[in-house]
């Protein structure tokens, strides 16, 4: 018995037929090439963060790392619920844009999607001002699984939400230990550990060494004059004497 979700995957297929061709390679290109760009987005946010505070790199380090551990998770709950492809299992149905996948490659949920939800909320956690591009990405991507002919609504709609799930919690929960151990790569005197941890804030560009930026410096104040004992010169004064000299000028005569 067909459901709602047969009925609307019939829909996108059959609209998915009805676009140019130019439009329907674009979204076969899509599936794949957004995996590409989020691993460059990737990459970019890393490098971006070295510089910036441990919580920061922390972030960025985690993001990949959650969503890598978000398609393990999904390629596992297709393993258990070993729902079959639309491409076969719906009847009426036009052929797909793409290669049905064989029997064995479950539909739910999909690993594109959850890929997609994951890469774009680690995003948006490492880098904010990247969303409003990020998660759009996502959405397209998802939605593309679903116009070449490979993926229920369904599938695509749980992979998003559980990817994007999987990494905000992850991200949540190892921030700080992560940003612990930051800290200590960018104190380390191996070199490859130092370049990738980044030399942090406030810091040059040459070997990770700290930056003090020039200073126009004030004059030292000079040392208070310390006391010193008044020194007796002879030759100074002449000493006092009890001796009474008398005046010859006013002698009476």
């Amino acid at each position: 018995m067909d459901t709602m979700t047969d009925d609307l995957y019939r829909d996108i297929t059959e609209f998915a037929h009805d676009t140019p061709s130019w439009f329907q390679h674009l979204a076969e290109v899509w599936t794949e090439l957004g995996l590409l760009l989020f691993g460059v987005l990737f990459i970019v946010a890393w490098w971006r963060a070295r510089r910036g505070d441990p919580r920061a790199l922390a972030v960025a380090v985690l993001a990949p790392l959650a969503t890598a551990v978000a398609y393990v998770c999904s390629e596992l709950a297709k393993s258990a619920i070993d729902e079959e492809r639309p491409c076969r299992a719906v009847s009426g149905a036009l052929t797909p844009l793409v290669e049905c996948p064989p029997h064995g490659d479950w539909s739910f949920p999909s690993n594109h999607s959850t890929i997609a939800g994951a890469a774009a909320i680690g995003l948006a956690l490492a880098w904010p001002r990247i969303a409003a591009l990020t998660v759009p990405m996502a959405v397209l991507m998802a939605f593309s699984r679903v116009f070449v002919g490979v993926h229920y609504p369904h599938d695509v709609a749980v992979g998003l939400v559980f990817g994007a799930l999987i990494v905000f919690l992850l991200v949540r929960v190892a921030t700080r230990p992560v940003a612990r151990i930051t800290l200590a790569m960018r104190g380390s005197s191996t070199g490859i550990v130092t370049w990738f941890a980044g030399p942090g804030p406030g810091r040059g560009r040459g070997r990770g060494r700290a930056h003090i930026p020039a200073q126009a410096s004030a004059p030292a104040p000079a040392p208070a004059p310390s006391y010193q004992p008044p020194v007796h010169n002879p030759a100074a004064y002449d000493p006092p004497t009890m001796t009474i000299r008398r005046d010859d000028t006013q002698r009476p005569r």
